[in-house]
């Protein structure tokens, strides 16, 4: 038997004036059909209550209690990118931006800069009071930095003031250590060269030429301290493989040691390849026992308030599930489609409201709900269940479980 967890990433919203989400108007026949042919219910991923970040919901439904392997979004971000992380690395996602000579922030993703390889280069490889420094850019704005050396904490604060028009704060310890103040210390001499280097590289000034704002600094914030996490294939007994389009969880693939599949035109955005997608995962079973996939194109329309483009993202999840259920058989695969968290158009960040979830596939119990939505769902046979009971219903249901007594 085989597996898959598909993550409709911030599918879940809260009912307009009308009382629809776009997950209930969206034409979805054949998410509809895979309810009506399977269980359904309702979940929370990390807990009931908790709004959880893409991380530490990813995490929890992967089987791994995030209060005890999440430090912080850095290292995932790092290890996303390509930078091969190791347990004790302090690792922080970053921005590049554009700051006034007193450091002000005048836009915190410089324009939305596209290429910046060649920014990347000025950063990485320097050496800061012993301290290796690893930079990698991951597309557009983004990148992830990597401090490698003794005596490091991941107990500071951040530089970033998530809004323009503040100044970037300095760094500070959270406690009393010396390795804290000292890793403050450093990473404030490290945001200092990054203007030094940054504000008169060639890239800015052709950037100022053409009336667009410079990458001329970087704003590190999500640190932590990169754990210790058992393998994946070691804790469920499965060969076990990722398709995803953003850094962020194509890291956590990596830090539980599942491999990637890389898919062309897979972004992470509304523009996504779906169909290379769902052709992945159908090859992808031919050779993984598990595959956990995340399209993330439905949060990116709901943080940026767009309801019709949030419909068409889930109504082209459904083409792929068309693809996947013609491609498959289902008495040998068990698909539990969810999302990580709800991201309602309303608030244009993510809540804590419950998130629909099926299981499809041979033997499961049929409930009787006809259609995926957060208003039908709740009706099934799951119940509210949470994130961490995903991977063991999944484990029973493959006849993997362990019998738990005589």
């Amino acid at each position: 038997m085989k597996s898959i967890i598909f993550i409709i990433d911030g599918v879940g919203d809260r009912p307009n004036a009308e009382g629809n989400t776009p997950l209930k108007e969206a034409n979805t026949p054949t998410l509809d059909r895979m309810a009506k042919e399977g269980i359904c219910g309702i979940m929370n991923a990390v807990d009931v209550g908790v709004r959880p970040g893409s991380d530490t919901a990813h995490l929890a439904i992967l089987g791994y209690d995030p209060h005890e392997n999440y430090t912080g979004r850095g290292p995932f971000e790092a290890s996303g990118v390509g930078i091969d992380v190791q347990p004790g690395d302090i690792a922080f996602r970053c921005n590049f931006a554009t700051v006034d000579e007193n450091f002000v922030v005048i836009d915190r993703r410089a324009g939305r800069i596209k290429n910046t390889e060649e920014l990347e280069k000025a950063i990485d490889g320097i050496e800061v009071d012993g301290v290796k420094v690893i930079f990698k850019q991951s597309g557009g704005y983004r990148a992830a930095l990597v401090l490698r050396g003794d005596k490091l904490s991941d107990k500071i604060t951040e530089g970033d003031p998530h809004h323009e028009g503040l100044k970037v704060p300095e760094i500070k310890p959270l406690d009393d250590s010396e390795e804290a103040k000292r890793t403050a210390d450093i990473v404030n001499k490290i945001i200092k060269i990054s203007y030094e280097k940054l504000n008169n590289h060639p890239v800015n000034e052709e950037r100022r030429k053409n009336g667009l704002p410079p990458a001329n600094i970087i704003l590190p914030r999500g640190v932590g301290k990169v754990p210790t996490i058992q393998p994946f294939s070691e804790k469920y007994g499965l060969k076990g493989a990722c398709i995803a389009g953003t850094g962020l969880i194509k890291g956590i693939a990596k830090m539980v040691k599942l491999d990637y599949i890389d898919v062309e035109g897979a972004t992470g955005t509304p523009e996504t390849n779906f169909m290379n997608k769902a052709r992945a995962i159908v090859n992808g079973l031919k050779t993984y026992d598990f595959i956990l996939i995340n399209v993330k194109g439905a949060d990116e329309a709901s943080h940026d308030g767009n309801y019709e483009l949030k419909k068409k993202v889930i109504e082209k999840v459904d083409e792929m599930f068309k693809y996947i259920l013609d491609n498959i058989d289902k008495n040998e695969v068990y698909i539990v489609l969810t999302g990580d968290h709800s991201t309602p158009i309303e608030e244009k960040d993510h809540s804590a409201d419950p998130i629909p979830i099926l299981i499809w596939g041979k033997s499961v119990r049929v409930d009787d709900v006809e259609k995926f939505d957060e208003f039908s769902t709740y009706k099934g046979g799951l119940c509210w269940i949470r994130g961490k009971y995903i991977l063991p219903i999944l484990l029973d249901l493959m006849g993997l479980s362990k019998k738990y007594g005589a």
